[in-house]
């Protein structure tokens, strides 16, 4: 209400009357609101309360899915000091939209500071509030909330006349507890592999049946696997408290990026499961494809999932030996081998990633390189006879030093995944080896499988390396999962007889998606976080 129409008001009483009757408690509620913002000028700190909570997205642990639900904030204290800075402190945050007026931040430096229901109450360090100050006449929007730390961006003036690029009304925060729990001594210690699994129905990161880029021998639930307990498992460290992976975050650090699994079919589960994961935080599903169009990924070759809105890429190129594959002419004729001083001719489709994570392990069981016959070459000399253990040594040394010569390290970092152990009874994987019906993991640790004596040679191979290599020991935390395997659900069956013949022939070396890969790529996410390089500062 202006001037001018208040003193039309005077002149015509009837006016006024009717003016005051409509609109007398919204001007009053007005001076009030605008006399508490005047005085607000001159304090320190500012009380913000009545925060309406509204989740942003249907998701668990700030990645973008969809189970938990909406946690509340009821009570944000903004408290100056000396005018440098403000204490944000909360009881709650989990994945909410909170919306807040008649506030103001002055200053470069803001510390948030929460309480949460974690017994740890996990405290974040300070952060910089970048690009000008908030007035306290925008509304505030806090994206991808969970417990941690506090990041705000682009506070532009009530004018819109401050450094940043927000209009006027707006302002966006994002909140994420990731960097607070990594940044934690106890989990910069951790050994986040050395752990057990624990019951959580927030899990799983995609629902069941929801990502389309899942080999159908993979996708348990399509092919009619009727128990889904297996999904509902975390990975728990001894020692420390690990974050989910946020897909969001994890997306914003791979911007202009690309990050590569290279290896055998196990790294293909681990790649389909990221690919699903980072998908499930994009709304517009489109904006994420395989480049080529390709539906399937079983074939040797590259592949590679952009995502447009971030620019980056997540690929897989199938080198299950990582080195080369090849043959021999020898007296009796032509013969397969594989030369263990060479590495795959795939090596210029991703030496220059951002991101490389290897694996090899599961092609070493099979019979040729069990036996070691006439296999294995080196130069123009083929082994009459070599012990695998010996050979994959020789060929993780091969690979090791063409990382060293190739791989820029201030650019790349590089990862090893480890062996994934097999839960076969009564057999190996090609003779009536099984896995069916089982629901639950392992809790006996004796039931547990030795260290893998080709991991162990790995770590020496690791150690003599120049190029920093982060082993992901997944070994032991696999071996527990008897229950995630598709046994007999690698297909659809049409009938009866067929499910009856499957029984014969099961899979218990790969892992259903949704399922255990997914704890695989949260290791690799706090693992990037842990190694605070480049994009992954914290």
């Amino acid at each position: 209400m202006n001037l001018k129409r208040l003193s039309l008001g005077e002149q015509f009483p009837w006016l006024r009357r009717k003016v005051l009757s409509g609109f007398g408690l919204g001007v009053g509620i007005s001076l009030i609101v605008f006399a508490v913002l005047y005085l607000g000028q001159f304090q320190k700190g500012l009380m913000l309360q009545g925060f309406q909570s509204v989740g942003m997205n249907s998701s668990s642990s700030g990645n973008g899915n969809s189970s938990s639900a909406i946690s509340e904030l009821s009570k944000v204290n903004l408290e100056g000091s000396d005018g440098k800075g403000a204490v944000l402190k909360t009881t709650q945050l989990s994945n909410l939209t909170q919306q807040g007026k008649n506030g103001s931040f002055n200053g470069d430096e803001v510390r948030f500071q929460q309480k949460t229901n974690d017994p740890n109450n996990i405290t974040s360090d300070l952060k910089k509030v970048e690009n000008g100050s908030f007035s306290g006449k925008e509304d505030v929007t806090i994206e991808n909330t969970t417990s941690g730390v506090v990041s705000l961006k682009n506070f532009s003036d009530g004018d819109n006349k401050g450094r940043g690029n927000n209009t006027k009304g707006n302002v966006i925060v994002n909140v994420t507890s990731q960097v607070e729990k990594i940044k934690s001594d106890s989990l910069e210690k951790c050994n986040i592999f050395d752990g057990k699994w624990v019951r959580d129905d927030s899990k799983p990161y995609y629902p069941p049946g929801s990502c389309p880029h899942i080999d159908r021998d993979f996708d348990c639930h399509l092919n009619g696997r009727p128990d889904n307990g297996y999904v509902k498992w975390k990975w728990q460290p001894n020692g420390c408290e690990i974050p989910s992976l946020n897909a969001t975050d994890f997306l914003e650090r791979l911007r202009g990026k690309n990050l590569v699994f290279v290896g055998d079919s196990l790294n293909r589960n681990m790649w389909e499961s990221l690919v699903c994961i980072l998908r499930q935080s994009i709304k517009n599903k489109k904006k994420v494809y395989e480049i080529s169009g390709k539906r399937e990924f079983k074939k040797k070759g590259f592949y590679a999932f952009r995502f447009e809105d971030y620019n980056c890429s997540v690929d897989f190129v199938s080198s299950p030996f990582l080195v080369r594959q090849s043959s021999f002419n020898g007296k009796n004729g032509s013969f397969e081998t594989l030369r263990l001083d060479l590495m795959d001719q795939t090596t210029k489709m991703y030496y220059d990633a951002d991101i490389l994570i290897f694996n090899t392990g599961h092609w070493w069981t099979h019979e040729k390189t069990s036996k070691g016959e006439d296999y294995y070459q080196e130069g123009n000399y083929v082994h009459p006879r070599l012990k695998v253990l010996e050979a994959y040594t020789r060929a993780l040394r091969t690979w090791g030093k063409w990382v060293d010569k190739n791989v820029d390290s201030n650019r790349t970092q590089v990862f090893f995944r480890g062996y994934s152990v097999t839960h076969f009874r009564g057999g190996p994987w090609n003779s009536g080896g099984q896995c069916h019906k089982e629901t639950e993991p392992i809790f006996n640790n004796t039931y547990l499988a030795k260290y893998n004596k080709k991991m162990r040679a790995l770590e020496y191979v690791i150690q003599d390396m120049k190029t920093p290599v982060t082993y992901l020991n997944i070994s032991r935390l696999t071996d527990y999962r008897k229950d995630g395997h598709p046994s007999i659900y690698r297909m659809e069956y049409k009938s009866v007889e067929e499910q009856i013949a499957a029984v014969h022939s099961q899979d218990c070396s790969h892992w259903c998606l949704p399922g255990v890969p997914d704890t695989w790529n949260e290791l690799l996410y706090v693992s990037l976080l842990k190694t605070n390089i480049g994009s992954w500062r914290y």
